[in-house]
């Protein structure tokens, strides 16, 4: 009965994650078309550029979407774990997706610095006072997801930066309006570009560390040795490797030594509890006995 309890919530927390994408993506998107037609027609900058990272990021959004549907696709022959390292891949995308757009900010502000353009404040602020909302909303919607998610969390993340950095640019439209110093504009974008660099590298390096199936920062991997050499009937140990098979989902593997091989079954079920205690969901435990045992340099 608990397990069918279980199985329900999680299919109910699938498609309700799979509604909140789908939602996000249609006012982001409707959001990037109003705001990048107004940026052209005041020849804003500070618009254009939030718009251009609001599109990166509908475009974010929906390889969330796509690698969370193809990752609940069943293992085969070939993709025995199934298809669940594309939200890891999707999530190095993104951040790489954002670096570019970083650059291409950095480069038109200061080229805005140097050939400024009168434009109007109040049109400017207006507009990015819609975007606070929008990405409020996305950001709010998203966020019961993406504790446990990077794939989630990195969208997450965007938005809600996205949300600060619309207020910038009302109070760049404000200082417009009142100073017409349109100088604010490329300069509130300079401060976009920043915003969107800090909040990315960790994004990116955890990516690409989990890419290269590092151990995820979730886990604790001296904890876990610490463990496992406190278990009395492990004389030693050997091959421990753990790494992410997606955003959400980690596996090990282990190669231990008994002492007494009557309780291979006790202690491999005391090793696996212990990789569960600490967010390692799929373990493999190889035992050996002291006459057996790996005598090779790597297996230190």
């Amino acid at each position: 009965m608990s397990h069918t309890h279980h199985a329900h919530t999680h299919l109910n927390d699938d498609t309700s994650l799979n509604t909140v994408l789908v939602v996000c993506i249609g006012i982001n998107l409707l959001f990037v078309i109003t705001e990048g037609t107004v940026g052209l027609v005041y020849n804003s900058l500070s618009l254009l550029s939030d718009a251009g990272h609001n599109l990166s990021d509908v475009f974010g959004l929906l390889l969330s979407l796509f690698a969370f549907r193809i990752a609940k696709r069943h293992a085969n022959r070939r993709f025995t774990y199934g298809y669940k390292k594309s939200t890891i891949l999707v999530s190095l995308t993104n951040a790489i997706i954002l670096f570019t757009a970083v650059g291409a900010i950095i480069i038109e502000s200061i080229y805005k610095l140097k050939n400024p353009v009168n434009i109007p404040g109040n049109a400017i602020s207006l507009t990015a006072g819609a975007g606070i909302i929008v990405n409020g909303i996305t950001t709010w919607l998203l966020m019961k997801h993406q504790k446990n998610d990077l794939n989630i969390r990195s969208a997450f993340l965007h938005m809600a930066m996205d949300t600060l950095v619309s207020i910038g640019v009302v109070i760049a439209g404000i200082i417009i309006s009142f100073t017409g110093l349109s100088v604010i504009d490329p300069i509130i974008s300079l401060i976009i570009a920043a915003i969107i660099l800090i909040s990315t590298w960790k994004l990116l390096k955890e990516s690409l560390f989990l890419s290269l199936d590092a151990v995820p920062s979730s886990v604790d991997i001296s904890q876990i040795e610490n463990g496992i050499s406190a278990i009395t009937n492990i004389k030693s140990w050997h091959h421990l490797h753990v790494w992410a098979v997606s955003t959400t989902e980690n596996a090990a593997t282990i190669h231990i030594v008994l002492k007494d091989i009557t309780l291979m079954e006790k202690t491999k079920q005391q090793v696996k509890d212990l990789f569960h205690s600490h967010d390692v969901a799929h373990c493999t435990v190889e035992c050996e006995t002291p006459q057996n045992e790996c005598k090779e340099k790597d297996c230190c």
